[in-house]
């Protein structure tokens, strides 16, 4: 675990879900930015090696899956953890050919949170 504060991207359609993430890691001492889709999440400056990004696998338009692709492309790229509902074997699928980065499964719970920032 983690002990200093860093920058979590989360980029994740469900609002519900995203806010939950935004309080709690903002409780942890975070500095937290949520994007709804992928492409909001590109419009902005590249995270830096130091953030996390939390990715949901589903997300309309642009996949997770192309998020992790383009973030372990990046010269130094930030800790990533997907997270999904998803059975096992549909996150090895799409996760193949990949570095595989930490995977939550939902729903989530502040421990598996907690353990991975």
């Amino acid at each position: 675990m983690r002990n200093i504060a860093v920058t979590i991207h989360i980029v994740e359609d469900d609002p519900g879900v995203s806010d939950s993430l935004m309080v709690l890691l903002s409780n942890m001492g975070h500095d937290t930015i949520a994007y709804p889709d992928a492409e909001s999440f590109f419009r902005n400056a590249p995270p830096s090696s130091g953030d996390t990004i939390i990715v949901d696998l589903l997300l309309p338009g642009i996949s997770g899956v192309g998020v992790i692709r383009w973030l372990q492309e990046l010269k130094t790229p930030p800790r990533i953890v997907a997270i999904t509902g998803q059975p096992q074997g549909a996150i090895e699928n799409q996760l193949r050919g990949l570095s595989v980065p930490d995977v939550v499964r939902k729903p989530l719970n502040e421990t598996s949170i907690a353990r991975l920032v």
